[in-house]
């Protein structure tokens, strides 16, 4: 096998267009050649090679094949030891070997061709190896890992076993961690590591969904009996049904079902459905309801098997040009415009700057997340940078105004001086444009730690009123310190 070093594919790759630019023509260069690889004109010593010539037309074929794995390539977001991965690096090191053993016949253009082809194939297995064992990746597939045991100790495996689920807001909150945790893994705008990490949101969001859509219906009455209406034992057994197929769904999700498949599930539920709808309810109200309420159950889970597919469609992980993004862009760019101004005049009582604010809280609640975490955790980011500077605002003011009365309890004075400390120090974190490792960042949350020292050095004395402004001043220390950590945290949609 050839000793060329593997490199990373270029844009033209990327986009999936010809691997090897313009094919094989002749005496003409091929795009990868420069000047000094290939003659544009040839001379009596070099003649051009016809499109004919046998390895001129064995290395066009190989461009082909490449040019067909070029594309899966670079969206595969699975890891080494998938089946997907393991042929695409075997067609690959095949395709390395059949251009080792094309004869060059000791012509430099040929050889010139040749090498091209070798570092065209070489360096689409290198992108393949290094998105499948990248960091991030591997991180993305720990969490999962994590989701997926939590999810099999709390309610596949008990349900298996005939038990309970045990589903409560702990596992809820717990997921929701992991969710978090996700979505703030870094890609390096690799497109098959925002797959990965899209793939993988889509479906816990979806697990959430159903968890928390099930929590509530554990508390609610328990159905119908079955002397009121000859529907309702029929209607009970859908149920039963119906619980054991959001277990499947949950498994299913999580690929802790080895042998179901979501199109499976899916013929059930709406046998479930159609078993349903022939029922005889005419006439009585409660039952009637009772069926909508199942059947409106059977259709949350039906949404969520349409995940197979999902991530292919690069529209949905790849939000550079995603309009909602789009939308808290420009909303972020507005803050930055208001907090620079805020900053340099040191504007406290101007209405029409709060009421902008307060304008730009209303547009980001009204953005479409399409239900895509990532889209959820930028508009959330935007939403703290806005009530940052609300909340900067309105303590200056408070400041302003504050007028102690001779009798002021010597506690809560403390307090006030601490929180005129953290106006300063806000307005510090507020024009701050680092990085953590600055020495400037960690002068700054040195310094509020401090202030939440200073709190929690006040003794309130018994005074209720000093007690409430302390608590109130700790939370918008640690407040600050919070939005600190968002801005450096290098967060990436």
């Amino acid at each position: 096998m050839r000793g060329a070093r593997r490199k990373t594919p270029s844009r033209s790759q990327r986009t999936g267009k010809s691997l090897f630019g313009k094919p094989f023509d002749g005496g003409k260069r091929m795009d990868h050649g420069g000047p000094q690889d290939q003659p544009q004109h040839p001379t009596e010593h070099q003649q051009p090679y016809h499109p004919q010539h046998p390895a001129m037309m064995r290395l066009y074929e190989v461009q082909k094949e490449v040019s067909t794995l070029g594309p899966q390539v670079c969206t595969f977001s699975g890891l080494q030891n998938d089946r997907e991965y393991k042929r695409m690096e075997r067609e690959l090191t095949q395709l390395l070997l059949q251009v080792d053993q094309v004869d060059t016949e000791g012509k430099l253009e040929l050889q010139g061709a040749r090498k091209r082809a070798a570092q065209e194939v070489e360096g689409l297995l290198r992108y393949l190896e290094e998105n499948a064992s990248h960091p991030s990746r591997l991180a993305i597939e720990e969490l999962s890992n994590a989701a997926r045991q939590l999810l099999d100790e709390r309610v596949v495996a008990p349900q298996r076993a005939g038990g309970v689920a045990e589903i409560n807001d702990e596992l809820v909150d717990a997921l929701q961690e992991i969710i978090l945790r996700l979505t703030q893994i870094k890609t390096e705008g690799r497109v098959p590591l925002r797959k990965a990490r899209y793939r993988a949101l889509t479906r816990l969001c979806a697990v959430q969904e159903v968890l928390e859509g099930r929590t509530p219906q554990q508390t609610l009455s328990l159905p119908l009996s079955g002397e009121t209406h000859e529907a309702v034992n029929c209607i009970n057994q859908v149920m039963v049904k119906v619980s054991m197929a959001r277990s499947q769904l949950l498994a299913l999700l999580m690929g802790l079902s080895g042998r179901d498949s979501c199109a499976h599930l899916s013929r059930i539920l709406t046998e479930m459905q159609v078993e349903l709808d022939a029922l005889d309810v005419s006439g009585n109200a409660a039952i009637r309801n009772y069926r909508k309420q199942v059947v409106e159950e059977i259709n949350g889970l039906l949404k969520h098997l349409d995940l197979e597919g999902e991530g292919d469609d690069t529209r949905r992980y790849d939000l550079a040009q995603n309009n909602s993004i789009r939308e808290i862009e420009a909303v972020r760019a507005h803050v930055s415009h208001l907090r620079e101004g805020v900053l340099r005049h040191c504007v406290t009582g101007d209405l029409r700057c709060k009421a902008e604010l307060q304008s730009l809280l209303t547009h980001l609640d009204q953005v479409d997340t399409a239900k895509n975490p990532c889209i959820r955790e930028a508009r959330r980011r935007a939403v703290v940078e806005v009530q940052a500077v609300i909340t900067f605002l309105d303590l200056r003011e408070a400041l302003l105004r504050r007028q102690p009365s001779p009798d002021e309890h010597p506690s809560h004075r403390a307090v006030w001086l601490v929180l005129g400390s953290l106006s300063d120090l806000q307005a510090q974190v507020l024009g701050f444009d680092g990085k953590r490792a600055d020495k400037s960042y960690m002068i700054l949350e040195e310094l509020l730690t401090k202030q939440l020292l200073a709190l929690d050095a006040v003794d309130p004395q018994g005074d209720e009123s000093t007690k409430a402004a302390r608590k109130q001043a700790v939370k918008f220390a640690q407040n600050i310190l919070n939005y600190l950590d968002m801005k450096t945290d290098e967060w990436e949609y």
